[in-house]
């Protein structure tokens, strides 16, 4: 018998921020109706064949772990952009719970949501929706005065976030006058200067061209190294996915195929969809070490040095210069972690099939 993938380690309760509990959106003018028909087993396409309605989300539940960020990403019409806005509730669900702090959102009156949207919650859009007649400042600035602040406040945070994304001494001009990376650089302030717990980011760089993308997806690393934001992002692109998430959820016709960890997702495809989905990564690039070091034996080996578990296989590959006899010891400030020999390495860049654990039965 194949051994199975190991088991993904439970969420800890007291830092999941927002939990969505068995969410639906069901697009049509008798959702309810339609709802019977999806828990009873209906899918997408039968929905709207034969009864006209549009199935958006599946019974969601995802948690969103405080101080991490939540990539939700699937391929167009999955219901990744969908999801998000019932966040902050742009969209109402169907059914199910949005659960922020423990308290359902979709309780909430007028007075409450809009405290959500201006103090819990700050957005960033694919097409920036900055004012364009507005100068940087004042668009940096502007969910301060939207909640109430004075100018000179919303000045002063608007331009502190300005200069921390790279954009000190352009603050007086206009967004048309700035590239396009520059622009989603002052959504990204405006939505820092509101001072949200939670952010989120519906294809935040998808418009942008591939090397500025790349900037932006480094200096909202950079940027979360500092703040541990609680950040939602949504993308169809799995190497971005990749390169940003703390938690990946994978979405397919409004439903979760599969959620966690990326590189336990990228190692342990759970579905012949996400085995699809991942099967042109370049794993070298992608995978770490500490993703598939191994236990330190009670006989060390002869190590040919010693490597970080963050370090990439790629960069492995290079260190050893592709001498598959080597072996290095995993250490993180002086400890040790594990061992990784580069035959286990060779092993862990041809994918797994759905339920495989190549890895253990090798």
């Amino acid at each position: 018998m194949t051994p199975t993938a190991p088991t993904m380690p439970a969420t800890d309760p007291a830092r999941v921020k927002v939990a969505i509990r068995n969410l639906y959106k069901i697009f049509g003018p008798d959702p309810q109706t339609a709802l019977t028909l999806v828990r009873e087993g209906m899918g997408k396409n039968e929905l709207l064949d034969h009864h006209n309605h549009t199935l958006g989300l599946n019974d969601i539940n995802v948690d969103i772990r405080e101080g991490e960020i939540t990539v939700i990403m699937g391929l167009s019409g999955s219901g990744k952009s969908t999801l998000i806005r019932h966040l902050n509730r742009l969209i109402e669900p169907t059914a199910g719970e949005v659960l922020l702090d423990g308290e359902n959102v979709l309780t909430y009156g007028p007075a409450d949501l809009r405290r959500l949207r201006q103090e819990k919650m700050s957005m960033v859009f694919q097409k920036f929706a900055l004012l364009p007649h507005r100068t940087v400042l004042q668009n940096a600035g502007m969910s301060r005065r939207i909640r109430g602040e004075d100018q000179d406040t919303a000045d002063r945070e608007g331009g502190k976030w300005l200069d921390r994304v790279g954009l000190a001494g352009v603050e007086a001009q206009y967004p048309h006058q700035l590239s396009g990376g520059m622009q989603q650089r002052v959504g990204i302030a405006r939505a820092l200067a509101s001072d949200s717990d939670i952010m989120l980011m519906d294809e935040a760089f998808s418009a942008l061209d591939p090397l500025i993308r790349s900037d932006m997806q480094g200096l909202l690393l950079e940027l979360q190294k500092d703040l541990h934001k609680t950040i939602v992002f949504i993308t169809h692109d799995l190497d971005e996915a990749l390169r940003l998430a703390d938690h990946l959820v994978i979405l397919k016709d409004g439903f979760v195929v599969q959620q966690g960890e990326p590189q336990h997702i990228l190692l342990y495809p759970s579905d012949p969809y996400i085995e699809a989905f991942v099967g042109e990564i370049n794993r070298a690039r992608v995978l770490r070490v500490r993703s598939i070091m191994q236990r330190c034996p009670d006989v060390p080996p002869a190590f040919s040095g010693v490597v970080s578990p963050d370090a990439t296989l790629e960069e492995l590959i290079e260190m050893s210069g592709g001498n598959t006899e080597c072996c290095y010891n995993v250490q993180q400030d002086g400890a040790d972690l594990g061992i990784l020999d580069m035959q286990h390495l060779v092993r862990a860049l041809v994918p797994a099939r759905p339920g495989e654990d190549k890895l253990a039965a090798q």
